[in-house]
């Protein structure tokens, strides 16, 4: 007996004709899934899957509700120095916290850093992929890649996807020929440059923090105690937001992991103006 018999799935003809060989071949997989130029998309999907479709029908009226909460505070803004990374690393699915060790910076290269928020899977897959596109960009150039060219890259892989059900929403931070640069991009393709930026669903705290101390005079120490009070606070009203800081600081000559703190010594230590 078939196993769509047992499991009363209904395989239409063009799919039987591709799982059994009496119909056109998919395309060939290739390790890479995605390729600039190309005609046709090649994000490697189930045979079958329709990722909008299956959104959409989530969706409808009738439809099985599926709730996609995500939960993370990240920010970054340059100063005179550079620019200065700093994130929380609680994973969140839902109410349910999956794990308060995650880093949520991506160390695409020695210049090069990228943040995540939204879905991890995501962010990881798509920035580690940039990280690909920029080493290869550097080997065919003999120089490596500017910030504004490695988050336009970025930003034509999110829009080739719009409306297919990517959460991303990331800062590409990094120094080159013209300085320290910050640029913001999301899962529609959104990509803008600017000198401070914060996402995820504790920003709003975040923005409260930086906005009151942000200088462009500000010292190396100043800068770090920023990004590290800015997170605290967003961790300390955001449920969804927590575990530790890690905080990174982009230079001339490459990015360096200023701390791993844990937010909840930085709150006792801020508590005289928080309460």
């Amino acid at each position: 007996m078939a196993l769509s018999d047992v499991t009363a799935y209904i395989v239409q003809p063009e799919i039987h004709g591709q799982l059994f060989g009496t119909g056109p071949k998919p395309p060939v997989d290739r390790t890479s899934h995605f390729a600039f130029g190309t005609k046709t998309q090649e994000f490697a999907v189930p045979v079958g899957t329709d990722p909008s479709a299956f959104l959409k029908s989530c969706s409808s009226e009738g439809g099985v509700s599926i709730d996609m909460s995500h939960g993370t505070t990240t920010l970054a803004f340059k100063f005179r120095h550079g620019v200065i990374v700093a994130v929380d690393s609680r994973a969140s699915a839902g109410s349910y916290i999956a794990s308060k060790e995650a880093n949520k910076v991506i160390e695409i290269n020695p210049y090069l850093l990228g943040t995540m928020s939204g879905s991890a899977a995501d962010c990881q897959y798509w920035e580690r992929l940039l990280a690909k596109e920029c080493r290869l960009y550097k080997l065919r150039n003999k120089e490596r890649i500017s910030v504004s060219a490695a988050s336009k890259l970025l930003s034509n892989m999110m829009c080739a996807y719009k409306g297919m059900g990517l959460s991303v929403g990331s800062m590409i931070c990094g120094w080159d020929k013209k300085g320290p640069g910050l640029y913001y991009v999301d899962d529609n393709g959104t990509r803008m440059s600017g000198r401070m930026f914060s996402t995820g669903c504790g920003n709003s705290y975040a923005y409260g923090v930086v906005d009151s101390g942000y200088r462009e005079d500000l010292t190396v120490e100043e800068a770090y105690e920023l990004g590290r009070r800015g997170i605290a606070h967003a961790t300390h009203r955001d449920a969804y937001s927590g575990g530790v800081v890690n905080l990174y600081h982009m230079q001339e000559d490459g990015w360096i992991k200023v701390c791993k703190e844990d937010v909840s010594e930085l709150i006792h230590k801020y508590r005289k103006g928080m309460f």
